[in-house]
């Protein structure tokens, strides 16, 4: 061969084969898939289960048992067997190979797209050395201005201050520190929540399980996460958005208990002007009571009960009317909202319907002063039913954890077992702390034997053992009235870990497996379209130096997608736009080098000096323009999201690509020509 055309041949052809392994995969799963189409549909004729429900037999290995639910007749059974097996081993084979294949994105496959803020005041508030009325109204009136102006969070935070004459040592920082001292400070925890919320949320969504799923920051205090591909939207907004603070508290003794439900019910007499004593309540020891102790309820408005125009409950959040026991209305109004579950040492219950004006009165003013200081209320978690009526538990827990999520190593799900579980034969999650969590967790236990140990997950409580003896392994359990995909759910949140601060969804669209669809046929026929009349115009205008340039073209597309794979990036809408682009410049590198080649024959230039030439002269225009392209790409994903960088990353491929087919493969492939046989006249 012609001087170095054996190396660049060698170069050519290793290029080619590398690209057709890197798109082997995606050509293989989209042959499996439609065959997977085929026995899907199959199975949907047979057994009347949808789509949805077949895949995630699939997922779950499962589809067998599914089948033999819906189907009846045995003859049809059969054959959905065989169907299923031959469908499993699709499925297998798709799994195997997926990872591999080029993704589709958010806009081609269908999916959720969601921003979330993260909550900067309640981030304050948590700071704060401490909270009193002055600190929260002036946090919510600084929470209101900011979002009315969309104004820096902070530079309100400080102008309020400022107005209001406070200074901020007083709730934040040391006392010598100075204001603008403290806001950099602020400023700086807030970041490192977002940035560690940030990877919070990645550990959750990987471990969801969706496919190259997308998880960018946006400002200073958002993250934007796109979902391609997923159908439970409500499920993942759960598991994303969860706190999954975790925290296991002491319960306080009963006899604590009660002597501060007596301060409250007398706190609550006074100020709705009532002189009566307080009556007792008599907590009842009888374990083997399975339900709430009687009581003879009524249905009464707050405004009937507690006087005109009080309020207790939020009316938006239900309706205004609560129930109350009438033997300790009159005495005891707070008593009287509730009841006891003889069977729990606990033994604080509420009506479900109760718990919105309890709430409200333990967060009252007047009894957060009588609640001692190293006490906190909590709730349950879940209403218990007994006899089609809902109760909750309520709980006074010691203020300080024993023990939080940050020692947690492992969480994973079993179905409970053993006479002493109370939720035998149901899922329940066990924890595994580390080495220093299993100490402290040994330590907590095995000085408050016989004490009830209450597991507290974003607030709320999950359940509370009583503890029977030292546990020095750090293992333990939740257990509660969980489905197996919620007991899933929670232990990915766990294994995640908790967000730093709390996240609410500003903005939420989500894209039909239709319109995904929609969007990739429309981009396929754009694509085609737009490659076929280059292609036919290169051919007309050009003749075989043409044709030459459409055989780089297609390589060059060829090129894109190997290169897509192999870095495992997310093809979108705007990635085909980057696509199409690079196929019109890679031509326009072609017209270049060609009309110097015309220009070079024209003056009486053999082929061969003119090709050469041509191709000398138009390297450094060719360059220049993609350089600049190039340089301009790297910007727009530097600083761009979401479908600006698919469509900064196909383009900065597609040049490279471009240059590589348009100044080295047309060569060669011009020289290979004019080696074999000195051309005399060439066809341009």
């Amino acid at each position: 061969m012609r001087r170095n055309n054996l190396f660049r041949s060698i170069i050519v052809g290793i290029v080619i084969i590398w690209s057709l392994a890197q798109l082997y995969p995606t050509m293989k799963v989209s042959q499996l898939q439609k065959e997977a189409k085929t026995y899907t549909e199959q199975l949907q004729a047979l057994s009347n289960l949808d789509a949805d429900e077949i895949q995630a037999g699939l997922n779950a290995g499962d589809l067998p048992a599914r089948l033999e639910d819906a189907i009846q007749d045995d003859t049809k059974l059969t054959e959905a067997y065989a169907l299923a097996e031959k469908a499993a081993l699709l499925h297998d084979g798709i799994v195997k190979l997926e990872n591999d294949a080029i993704k589709q994105g958010l806009d081609l496959l269908g999916g959720t797209y969601l921003v979330y803020e993260v909550n900067l005041p309640q981030l304050v508030l948590n700071v704060a050395k401490k909270r009193d009325s002055r600190l929260d109204s002036l946090l919510a009136k600084i929470e209101l201005e900011s979002g009315a102006s969309e104004s820096d969070y902070f530079n309100t935070f400080s102008q309020a201050f400022n107005d209001a004459g406070i200074r901020m040592s007083l709730y934040f920082g040391q006392r010598i520190q100075k204001d603008e001292e403290i806001v950099d400070k602020l400023k700086e925890q807030a970041a490192d929540a977002v940035n560690r919320t940030l990877e919070v949320l990645r550990n959750r969504v990987d471990q969801f399980g969706v496919s190259e799923p997308s998880i960018t920051k946006q400002g200073d205090n958002r993250i934007i996460i796109e979902l391609a591909g997923i159908k439970d939207v409500q499920r993942a907004k759960e598991i994303i958005g969860k706190t999954a603070l975790l925290e296991f508290k002491l319960v306080k003794d009963p006899d604590v208990n009660m002597a501060i439900l007596q301060d409250i019910d007398k706190a609550l007499k006074k100020k709705l002007s009532r002189s009566d004593a307080v009556a007792e309540l008599t907590a009842t020891n009888d374990s083997t009571a399975t339900r709430p102790s009687k009581r003879k309820d009524t249905e009464v408005s707050v405004e009937s009960l507690f006087g005109e125009g009080t309020t207790i409950g939020d009316e938006s959040e239900g309706d205004s009317t609560i129930l109350v026991d009438e033997q300790l209305a009159k005495d005891s109004p707070f008593l009287a909202l509730l009841t006891s579950f003889p069977g729990s040492r606990n033994s604080i219950g509420l009506p479900a319907k109760n718990l919105q004006a309890v709430k409200r009165i333990v967060n009252s003013p007047e009894v957060l002063k009588i609640i001692p200081a190293n006490a906190q209320v909590h709730f349950s978690n879940e209403p218990q039913v007994f006899e089609e009526q809902e109760y909750y538990e309520m709980y006074f827990l010691k203020k300080e954890a024993e023990i939080t999520g940050k020692y947690l190593e492992e969480a994973d799900v079993s179905i409970a077992s053993g006479a002493q579980s109370f939720n035998q034969g149901q899922p329940q999650v066990n924890l595994k702390f580390n080495s220093e969590g299993a100490r402290i967790f040994a330590v907590a236990t095995g000085a408050n034997v016989n004490k009830q140990l209450a597991i507290v997950l974003d607030g709320k409580v999950a359940s509370a053992p009583n503890i029977s003896g030292k546990i020095p392994g750090g293992s333990a359990q939740i257990e509660g009235s969980f489905t197996m995909e919620e007991a899933k759910d929670l232990a990915i949140v766990l294994r995640a870990g908790a967000l730093p601060a709390p996240i609410h969804v500003i903005e939420e669209r989500t894209v039909g497996p239709s319109l995904g669809q929609d969007s990739v046929n429309a981009g396929q026929l754009s694509l085609g379209i737009g490659i076929a009349l280059v292609i036919l115009f290169m051919i007309v205008y050009y003749k075989l130096s043409g044709l030459i340039a459409d055989v780089a073209l297609i390589l060059n597309l060829v090129l894109i997608l190997a290169a897509l794979a192999f870095f495992h990036a997310t093809l979108t809408l705007p990635g085909i736009a980057g696509i199409i682009l690079t196929m019109g410049m890679a031509v326009d590198a072609n017209v270049l080098i060609f009309e110097r080649i015309r220009e070079e024959l024209a003056t009486g230039k053999t082929v061969r000096a003119a090709i050469d030439a041509g191709y000398d002269r138009a390297f450094w225009t060719i360059f220049d323009a993609n350089i600049t392209t190039f340089l301009t790409a790297l910007v727009l994903y530097q600083f761009g999201t979401g479908p600006i960088r698919g469509f900064a990353v196909t383009l900065s491929i597609g040049i490279l690509a471009s240059m590589f087919t348009a100044i080295v493969v047309t060569h060669l492939i011009y020289d290979t020509i004019n080696g074999k046989r000195s051309l005399s006249k060439l066809s341009i």
